[in-house]
C-alpha cells in the first residue's frame, strides 16, 4: 500500500509507514502532488498537512476533488492546530478524515489511512457529500418575524423618532434623514438619521487615510524584491518552495511574491472606520451611541430590502472588493440592522480588526445554505443585542 504524504515533515511519516509495513510518497506542496497522481495510479490515500509550501491542503483537496482525471482517493487533513472553521469546512467538503498533529500521534494516523484504504477495497464507500452550489434560501418564518417585530417597533418608538429628528434639524442643517446606496443581497436604499453635518461624504477618502481604524497595520507599498522568502529557507534539498517568477531584473517565488502582493491590497482595507470622526454632529454621537440613527432601517426591513437580523448592508465601494469566495460569501445572508459582529464586539469595546468581522459574517451566512436556520438564533442575537446598544464609542 502506497501513501502519499505533501507536507514539511517527511522523515518521521516515512518512518512510521515503515513500521506498519506500507510505503510513503512525500512531495513538499500542492502542484508536486497533483502532477504525482496524474502519473501513478498505486497511491491509495493521501495525507496532506493543511499549511503547504504554494496553498493550503484544503485547496488541493478541491483541486483533486474537482479534476475529471483524478481518482477519488481517501484524504486526511493534518493541521498544526484546532481551527473550528477548518474543521467543519473539512467534513462539509468531504475530507475523509482531520487531525491536530500536536495532539495525534504520526502511528495513528498512519493507521488511520490504511483503515480507509481497507474499507474501499471491501467495497465500503468512503463517505463523501455530494456537491452541491451554495444556494441561499430565505425562511417565511423570518419574513413573517421580520414583518411583526418592525411594525410592532416603529408603532412604540414614533414619538422619539419625531424628537430625534427635530433635536437633528435644530442643530445643523440638512435633512434629518440620511439615504445611502447599500449593498446586501441585493442594491437598495438605505435609511439612517443623520448623525454627521451636510457634505461630510467629500471627506471621506481624506479622513480614510489619516484615521481608519481597520487600515492601522504598517505594511510595505510595493513588493521588496530583496527581502528573502521565509518557506524557501526553510527548505533543506530544493532551491525554491514554488516556481520562480522574473520580474524585471528581479527574480522572486511565486508564493512570496504573491503573499506580498496580498499584504499591499490589505493595506487599503476593505472596511472604513473612522476613530474620532469630527464630522459628527452632538446628536449624531449620542444617537450613534444609543443605535437610535439605526432605527429607520425598520421601514427597510418593511420593504423586504432588510432583516431584523443578518450581515450588515455595505457601501458600493466596500462591497466591490469582496470579490474572492472567503469573503463573498457573507452575501448568502440577508443584510440586517443587528447581527453577529454587533454582538459579539461592539458592545465591549467597539474596535474589531476586517478578519474577525469577515469571520462572524460568514459564520452567520452558513446558516442560510440548507436547512440550517433557525428563528431561535436571531432571537438570541436580538437578545444579545439590547446591551449591546449603549456603546463605549462612536461607530
Amino acid at each position: 500500500m502506497k501513501i502519499l504524504y505533501v507536507g514539511s515533515s517527511p522523515k518521521i511519516y516515512t518512518q512510521c509507514a515503515i513500521e506498519n509495513n506500507v510505503s510513503i510518497i512525500s512531495v513538499s506542496n500542492g502542484k508536486e502532488a497533483v502532477r504525482t497522481l496524474k502519473i501513478r495510479n498505486d497511491i491509495k490515500v493521501i495525507i496532506s498537512n493543511y499549511n503547504l509550501a504554494d496553498s493550503t491542503g484544503m485547496l488541493l483537496f478541491d483541486s483533486i476533488n474537482n479534476s475529471q482525471s483524478l481518482p477519488e482517493i481517501p484524504f486526511i487533513l493534518i493541521a498544526e492546530e484546532f481551527i473550528k472553521d477548518v474543521f467543519e469546512k473539512s467534513f462539509n467538503k468531504g475530507i475523509s478524515d482531520y487531525f491536530v498533529s500536536s495532539t495525534t500521534a504520526v502511528d495513528h494516523i498512519i493507521k488511520k489511512a490504511i483503515s480507509l484504504n481497507n474499507s474501499k477495497e471491501n467495497n465500503t464507500k468512503v463517505i463523501k457529500h455530494d456537491k452541491q452550489e451554495v444556494g441561499y434560501k430565505f425562511p417565511v418564518s423570518k419574513r413573517i418575524f421580520d414583518i411583526l417585530f418592525a411594525s410592532t417597533i416603529l408603532l412604540f418608538i414614533s414619538p422619539l423618532l419625531l424628537l430625534m429628528m427635530l433635536a437633528i434639524r435644530l442643530e445643523s442643517k440638512g435633512k434629518v434623514y440620511y439615504i445611502a446606496k447599500r449593498v446586501g443581497r441585493k442594491t437598495f436604499d438605505f435609511y439612517k438619521l443623520r448623525s454627521m453635518r451636510s457634505g461630510s461624504d467629500k471627506l471621506l477618502n481624506a479622513l480614510a487615510k489619516q484615521k481608519n481604524q481597520y487600515n492601522s497595520e504598517k505594511v510595505e507599498t510595493t513588493v521588496n524584491f530583496e527581502k528573502k522568502c521565509p518557506r524557501c529557507s526553510r527548505l533543506p534539498f530544493v532551491d525554491s518552495c514554488s516556481p520562480i517568477l522574473y520580474i524585471g531584473l528581479n527574480k522572486i517565488c511565486d508564493y512570496w511574491y504573491n503573499y506580498q502582493k496580498k499584504a499591499i491590497q490589505k493595506s487599503n482595507s476593505t472596511f472604513v472606520k473612522i476613530v474620532e470622526d469630527p464630522r459628527i454632529t452632538r446628536i449624531g454621537k449620542f444617537i450613534r451611541n444609543t443605535s437610535i440613527d439605526e432605527l429607520p432601517q425598520l421601514i427597510n426591513v418593511l420593504k423586504g430590502d432588510m432583516s431584523i437580523v443578518g450581515n450588515r448592508p455595505l457601501p458600493l465601494y466596500e462591497a466591490e472588493l469582496l470579490t474572492d469566495d472567503e469573503r463573498s460569501n457573507r452575501f448568502l445572508a440577508p443584510a440586517g440592522i443587528t447581527g453577529l459582529w454587533q454582538v459579539e464586539l461592539r458592545g465591549k469595546s467597539g474596535n474589531m480588526s476586517e478578519e474577525e468581522r469577515i469571520q462572524l459574517d460568514n459564520r452567520y451566512a452558513f446558516f442560510f445554505t440548507g436547512n440550517k436556520y433557525s428563528l431561535w438564533l436571531d432571537i438570541k442575537i436580538i437578545l444579545r443585542t439590547i446591551p449591546a446598544l449603549v456603546q463605549k464609542s462612536a461607530v
